[in-house]
């Protein structure tokens, strides 16, 4: 997270609002929490943190009334609970933001607050209703305009429409999930502003994440869980340590950084000249982009988001019409999915859900996706299941994806196993170009260790990688060459060992004269 002005003080806590005691669910195969004791203080952060598949945000989709425990009690304000839906839980004061916001993009701000409610029951006077959100987002610095369409909102901002539903609806509780999996690091700083305004309040915010640094950050105090079970209640999050966190959730010492050895650039696998293309609202997202990329070198792209990154790795991998010239090994491609596919491009999405997978269906069609048209899985119209089940398994075994079977559908995995299904899909292909988009956003410590080191292992077998990720320190810890990109274009390529993080975090925000004056200079200095 970048450095930014001193948050609040924290709250110190006084008085229990939530008590869940001996929390029982289980689903088919999986029993997701065992006997889970967690209590929430009136106003304080409580941090719940764990690796993907822990068991936290079943617990919470408890207590949020969204399922029903099989065993165990909640108790709000000392009194015994028994939520049978969403509509029970907000009207005792508990509501829940959820990673994958729930708006209606063609619609305004205060219809998304308004929508649901009881009233207005005849007649919508909007312009009462924006003056009453706007003074509530005021009141804890939730800046957005009313009047806005959804569509025209950043993540950041349409996180703050999630949060002003659940205020509007007098949520005295706010249930958090993964809310910074989304954000720029200048956004994670307005959310933390944003939790402790409402803290200082009265306000108690349960926040659950595996961001070890946030947690730290932002919390009071921190619970632990793993494998359903907690195996750390209430530590105080100003004692606690990264490599102690990262140690109860995933029952091992973590490495934060992947062993590299020096790259070793081959022939170039993909050249790009002159890339234009627009985005999803039909403005200009790229804007003369060049870039070459080669085997054994990974080349990782920075830049805040919404400055092309997206859809540049769209264009390459086929997903989106565009005007310039992609070669790749040599060759002039006319991009599309299937040219993508048969030209060894693997692709890592952002949206996991949506684009790099399909949700309803099993682990076996799913990991089976890229390939049912070839032998041996082809057998003239068909797919021979047997051999399709057979793939499946091994690639389940040899990616570690915990489910219970090969037959599981993919919406039922946890953000990390689906994550490792997209690598296992894209990776046994042997690819000679991956492009990896946020290919850790919302993973734990242990899952982003070992998406760092597939990459890195492709990287080492001689595969091109293009990098898009708005973490720096990733993009430092894997990149051999790093490219910034800034309103649709390419403002300045480092190698990585030379790379300044000041002058990238310069470019980065827009400071490419600056940047350009400091390289005329040098030049001028070597020249002397």
């Amino acid at each position: 997270m970048t450095d930014g002005p001193a948050l609040p003080a924290r709250s110190a806590g006084a008085g229990a609002a939530v008590e869940l005691r001996g929390i029982v669910k289980r689903f088919p195969g999986v029993v997701a929490n065992e006997g889970v004791d967690f209590t929430l203080r009136t106003g304080e952060v409580h941090a719940l943190l764990g690796e993907n598949g822990a068991g936290k945000s079943t617990l919470m989709n408890i207590l949020a009334g969204i399922y029903r425990p099989d065993g165990g009690d909640i108790l709000v304000d000392g009194q015994p609970r028994d939520f049978r839906s969403p509509r029970e839980a907000i009207a005792a004061g508990l509501g829940m933001v959820h990673q994958h916001f729930t708006l209606v993009p063609s619609q305004t701000v205060t219809e998304n607050v308004l929508l649901g409610l009881d009233r207005p029951r005849f007649r919508l006077r909007l312009g009462r209703y924006e003056a009453e959100i706007a003074r509530l987002a005021d009141r804890f610095n939730l800046r957005t305009d009313p009047r806005a369409k959804v569509w025209q909102l950043s993540v950041g901002e349409q996180q703050r429409v999630e949060i002003l539903k659940m205020l509007y609806r007098g949520a005295n509780v706010l249930i958090m999930d993964e809310p910074t999996a989304v954000l720029a690091p200048q956004e994670v700083e307005e959310l933390f502003r944003t939790l402790r305004a409402m803290t200082a309040q009265g306000r108690s915010v349960v926040f659950i994440s595996h961001k070890l640094s946030e947690v730290m950050a932002i919390a009071d105090r921190i619970t632990v869980m793993r494998r359903g079970r907690v195996t750390a209640a209430a530590l105080p999050g100003s004692g606690a340590t990264r490599s102690q966190l990262a140690r109860l959730m995933v029952g091992r010492e973590v490495l934060e950084t992947v062993a590299r050895a020096p790259s070793r650039p081959g022939d170039v696998v993909l050249s790009i000249r002159d890339i234009e293309a627009d985005n999803d609202k039909g403005l200009r997202a790229l804007r003369g982009v060049s870039l070459d990329v080669r085997a054994g070198e990974i080349l990782g792209l920075a830049g805040v988001a919404g400055n092309g990154q997206s859809e540049l790795a769209q264009v390459i991998t086929g997903l989106r019409p565009y005007a310039g010239r992609i070669e790749i090994a040599g060759r002039e491609v006319a991009m599309s999915p299937r040219r993508a596919v048969a030209r060894g491009i693997a692709h890592v999405p952002e949206d996991r859900t949506g684009v790099g997978s399909a949700p309803n269906l099993s682990l076996t069609d799913n990991l089976i996706m890229k390939r049912y048209r070839q032998p041996p899985l082809a057998r003239g119209w068909a797919i021979d299941r047997a051999a399709a089940r057979s793939l499946a398994q091994r690639l389940k075994d040899e990616y570690a994806i915990a489910a219970p079977s090969i037959d599981t559908q993919a919406r039922l995995l946890s953000g990390g196993n689906l994550q490792r299904l997209i690598l296992a899909r894209e990776i046994d292909l042997q690819p000679s170009l991956m492009v990896a988009v946020q290919p850790t956003r919302g993973l734990d410590v242990g899952a982003i260790e070992a998406v760092h080191r597939l990459l890195m292992a492709r990287r080492d077998a001689g595969a091109a990688t293009l990098l898009v990720s708005e973490d720096l320190d990733e993009i430092l810890a894997l990149a051999d060459r790093i490219a910034v990109m800034y309103e649709g274009g390419i403002v300045g390529t480092f190698d990585a060992a030379d790379a300044d993080i000041h002058e990238i975090g310069l470019l980065m925000t827009g400071g490419r004269r600056s940047a350009d004056d400091a390289a005329a200079a040098a030049d001028a200095v070597g020249a002397r």
